[in-house]
């Protein structure tokens, strides 16, 4: 066998992960400063914001499923060279998608004290969340716009234009911030409500930017309207039937996790606020990992996609260690700098006390988190969305929620132990993907090409690590 060619390889998750990484890093960056500037108003705002959050989170575990069987579809196509197939799908992604922006969009306007409810029991909090969702429910359909159209450039290996995107909605939005929440330059002072004024803003000229650059730089499918509906019923049941596993995941592990977030709702203030803050440097996280699983998709996806069947397989088996080793290292930074950042999203006490807890507690289980993350990723794009949404699931619901519903309510254990809960089934997790990696059964093609080579697939179906080299 062939040495794996680790100086190619390397430079084409470079050229997908580095792009996709700073756009995310550069939101995060946005939502620090987000909660930097709203830290004087108090540790209630922070919170409150850090709630509507959740709720935005929910509304990511809708529509990722279409997003991941979507990516799933357009890399193999790419690697195919099917331009009707991508249209297609693109065009079965964006409807799927905008169906979950309004339904989220129209709680947010309408139902905004419900929302709130459930997650708090804090009259306080509820109030001001309700007047932040009540305005940035409008930028839902947009942020989600731009997430299709991203998902369909970074497939197609536009990863550049998506990280523009983000460029001028972060900086719109810590603009719009400055105007708004204090009422600068002679802007009234809006407070909570300026914050999602500027989110809404932000939205807007993220799509801007997307389309304007795809027109320029003649995308071929991302405008071509026309072609994007031209799907039948046929078309339509064999992409909900890759994607069913993938919502059915993302929908479960959503609501799982807005379970946890009602449990953790209920702790103290300081506690709620200190959650706020985590969840923002989670996103450091996320970012760097968010690079690792496009790269992870697009280039095991096309390679199954053109039925390059070994090659797939090598990338992917590196391409998971080689994220855990890169998460492990963001870390580390991220421990050595916690306590300016902590302090400047207005945590003391005993806010700052659980800031510094939760954080220590998640970076030692970070880097196997987004290891299991990324294999995920990498069966779906590779055609196997079933395997990594059983295990996530059922552990899911059988060990963490437990875990954290009978720490947090009803044995009233110290916060610290309840949010340590949140992450006990990630060791176990990890081992099991990793049978599964090795074992080659992920690879499940959808293009024709692709099934034509998996006849001729010469890794066996059993575990045989000596061949990693």
């Amino acid at each position: 066998m062939h040495r794996f060619a680790w100086k190619n390889f390397l430079k084409n998750v470079a050229v997908i992960a580095v792009p996709v990484a700073l756009q995310n890093l550069l939101t995060t960056t946005g939502s620090m400063v987000d909660t930097m500037m709203l830290a004087p108003l108090g540790e209630t705002t922070v919170g409150a914001v850090g709630l509507c959050a959740q709720f935005s989170s929910l509304m990511f575990s809708c529509y990722w499923g279409f997003v991941g069987g979507g990516m799933l579809f357009f890399a193999q196509y790419w690697g195919a060279k099917d331009d009707d197939g991508i249209n297609r799908s693109y065009g079965m992604t964006l409807a799927c998608m905008m169906t979950v922006a309004i339904t989220f969009a129209l709680l947010a306007t309408l139902a905004s004290e419900t929302v709130m409810r459930v997650y708090t029991d804090k009259p306080a909090i509820q109030e001001i969340g309700v007047r932040y969702l009540r305005i940035v429910g409008f930028a839902y359909p947009l942020q989600i716009l731009a997430m299709a159209m991203s998902a369909l450039l970074r497939s197609t290996q536009r990863v550049k234009i998506p990280l523009f995107g983000a460029i001028c909605s972060v900086s719109t939005n810590i603009f719009f911030n400055y105007l708004f929440i204090y009422g600068n330059w002679g802007m009234p002072g809006l407070g909570v409500r300026g914050a999602a004024l500027a989110t809404v803003l932000a939205a807007a000229v993220n799509v801007l930017v997307i389309a304007l650059l795809g027109k320029i730089s003649r995308h071929p499918y991302l405008l071509n309207i026309r072609r994007h509906f031209r799907w039948n019923r046929m078309d339509a049941m064999a992409y909900l039937r890759k994607c069913f596993p993938i919502i059915c995941n993302e929908l479960l592990i959503g609501v799982g996790n807005m379970v946890i977030n009602m449990v953790l709702g209920r702790q103290s203030e300081q506690a709620i606020a200190a959650t706020a803050v985590f969840r923002t440097l989670e996103g450091f996280i996320i970012g760097f990992f968010a690079g690792f699983s496009n790269a992870a998709s697009v280039l095991v996806g096309t390679e199954v996609g053109a039925g390059h069947l070994e090659s797939a397989y090598q990338r992917a088996k590196r391409i998971v260690l080689l994220c855990g080793g890169c998460i492990l290292l963001a870390c580390l930074f991220l421990l050595a700098v916690h306590r300016p950042l902590l302090t400047a999203m207005s945590l003391s006490g005993e806010s700052y006390r659980l800031g510094v807890g939760m954080l220590s507690i998640y970076c030692a289980a970070a880097a196997i988190r987004m290891c299991n993350w990324a294999q995920n990723d990498t069966y779906r794009s590779a055609g196997d969305a079933a395997y990594g949404t059983i295990l996530e699931i059922s552990f899911m619901y059988a060990m963490v929620l437990p875990c954290v519903c009978a720490t947090g309510l009803l044995l009233h254990a110290p916060f610290l132990v309840v949010f340590a809960c949140c992450y006990v089934d990630e060791p176990i997790r990890f081992i099991l993907m990793q049978r599964h990696m090795y074992s080659g059964r992920w690879i499940k093609p959808v293009t024709d090409v692709g099934r034509a080579a998996l006849a001729e697939f010469p890794i066996p179906r059993k575990h045989k690590r000596q061949r990693a080299e």
